[in-house]
């Protein structure tokens, strides 16, 4: 069983950072494709990934609305896979998820089989 838990999350002033980490167990951690997905209060979770990266780290895929401000990096010793946001704005509030597949490309939450409970992250303005 794959267990993806996610931490960091909190409240940050605009214009502020956080840094998410998501920890991966019983799965082969190498071989997955990661990415980020978002709920914001009162709305369905996006549909594409905020930001994903593939299995070896040289693959990466930036959201419009997150590119230049969002950083996901993976540490694969770790097993753990991480979102730096800097720059938080109105828009980024919202319940933060990581997820996992073998195959990286479709960016979408369908094509992604293992998820984690989210962890919140609200901006103050």
């Amino acid at each position: 069983q794959v267990h993806l838990v996610e931490s960091g999350g909190g409240l940050v002033q605009r214009g502020g950072s956080l840094k998410l980490s998501c920890v991966v167990s019983g799965g082969a951690f190498a071989d997955y494709a990661m990415a980020w997905f978002r709920q914001a209060p009162g709305k369905e979770r996006e549909r594409e990934s905020v930001v994903s990266i593939n299995f070896s780290g040289n693959g990466k895929h930036y959201g419009d609305a997150v590119k230049g401000r969002f950083t996901i990096s993976r540490h694969d010793v770790l097993n753990t896979v991480y979102l730096k946001m800097d720059r938080l704005q109105p828009e980024d509030p919202a319940r933060y998820y990581c997820a996992s597949r073998y195959y990286y490309g479709d960016q979408t939450a369908e094509a992604y089989d293992y998820w984690g409970q989210g962890t919140q992250v609200t901006v103050s303005s």
